[in-house]
């Protein structure tokens, strides 16, 4: 594989995978959060700056037969040319006339976006030939999309078997794949991790790996009552899954015999209904009413967690500690964030894990305090699980 650092753009034509799913506005189809954007364009200056034109691919969304209006990233041009500080060409048609005639007359310094390679099913099928006329744009590809690499799609995965010495990752790949082994391979100890979210099914393969690395393991949110109902806990109307109670055994036992520390919420914030206005109180998290539900982490689980942050060298965050986005649920993410970033500032080394857990540090003004913040939600929790990811794997073969 070439190092993008040092590769030659010049007078390239460079096709890249961007992931600029971005949220849009519903009524005026505005961007409201240009992060994967501005995450991208590191790569996408280095080579418009050392000679090369670009040809970008991306999805947006997940349209179901064909081209949506809504889910067009002619869109998105504005807010790209805004970030990068030039104009924006954009091709109607992914590998239609337009996109051919447009590539084929780039110059360098140009940039080009293709619409949607989701329009087509071929690409979520990882179809060669459609993957093959997206390859005939460029003479070089490049993999900057983390957020997609857990996806055999053809513009992630199979394009790259078209450049067989021409093909690499971006800075922003680059980053989550440092970010990712240095927390699972060479964590400085003690390494906590930090698990959250509504289910355990969600995350039960990758508690199981953590189990092989980690010192701690802090479980918050929904998935957490499953526990305490395993361990013969009265949880009341908590998040449940009945059929992963043994699963819960079975994990409390394997760190048992690892001596890796299962941290679970000794007291919860329990509501009447799942409302922001909802009668709330602080409660035993094993000793839940009929009628009320655990929604947040309380008062002595935040102190805990805390403690055990402050503690630690290497930190994952993988999911919130409750129902963060209504107001009166928010404080045990809040609080697990702000100990996050006090730990970092301390010298700890944090990756926030995607998704929720990104979310979360950004809503709560944490972002910018942490080592790392993660672009790929379901593509870091399946590195965390142990799997291959095609994305990474198509560009090192």
């Amino acid at each position: 594989m070439p190092d993008f650092k040092t590769y030659s753009f010049d007078g390239k034509k460079v096709l890249i995978r961007v992931d600029f799913n971005v949220p849009l506005n519903k009524e005026t189809l505005e961007i409201s959060d240009d992060k994967r954007i501005r995450a991208a364009l590191p790569t996408l200056n280095h080579i418009l700056e050392n000679g090369g034109s670009v040809i970008v691919m991306s999805h947006l969304g997940r349209p179901k037969e064909g081209p949506e209006d809504k889910f067009s990233l002619k869109h998105i041009v504005s807010g790209i040319e805004k970030n990068l500080n030039r104009p924006v060409q954009f091709a109607n048609d992914c590998i239609g006339q337009e996109a051919i005639d447009k590539s084929k007359n780039l110059k360098k310094g140009e940039v080009l976006l293709l619409e949607n390679v989701r329009f087509y099913k071929e690409e979520t099928q990882g179809d060669m030939q459609f993957a093959e006329k997206l390859a005939s744009f460029g003479d070089c590809y490049v993999n900057d999309a983390f957020g997609t690499a857990h996806r055999a799609h053809a513009s992630t995965t199979q394009i790259a078997s078209f450049f067989p010495n021409d093909k690499m990752v971006g800075f922003l790949m680059q980053a989550e794949i440092e970010s990712a082994k240095k927390v699972m391979e060479h964590a400085e100890k003690p390494f906590t991790a930090i698990v959250g979210g509504a289910k355990v099914s969600d995350k039960v393969l990758i508690v199981e790996n953590l189990l092989k690395v980690a010192d701690h393991i802090i479980i918050g949110g929904g998935m957490a009552y499953t526990f305490f109902k395993a361990n013969g806990g009265e949880i009341g109307n908590s998040l449940c899954e009945d059929e992963r109670l043994e699963t819960c055994r079975e994990i409390l036992q394997k760190a048992k015999e690892k001596g890796v520390q299962i941290h679970l919420p000794v007291d919860s914030i329990i509501a009447d209904r799942f409302a922001d206005d909802a009668l709330t109180k602080n409660c035993e998290s094993q000793a839940i009413q009929t009628g009320w539900m655990g929604l947040d982490i309380g008062e002595k689980a935040t102190e805990s967690f805390k403690n055990v942050l402050l503690n630690s060298k290497t930190i994952l965050w993988n999911g919130p500690m409750g129902v963060f986005e209504m107001t009166a649920f928010s404080n045990g993410t809040k609080s697990v964030a702000e100990a996050v970033a006090e730990a970092t500032k301390n010298g700890a080394y944090s990756l926030i894990g995607g998704g929720d857990s990104a979310a979360a540090v950004q809503k709560f003004g944490f972002a910018d305090q942490v080592s790392y913040v993660s672009t790929g939600g379901g593509a870091l929790l399946e590195y965390f699980e142990g799997k291959v990811l095609p994305g990474i794997a198509a560009i090192l073969d």
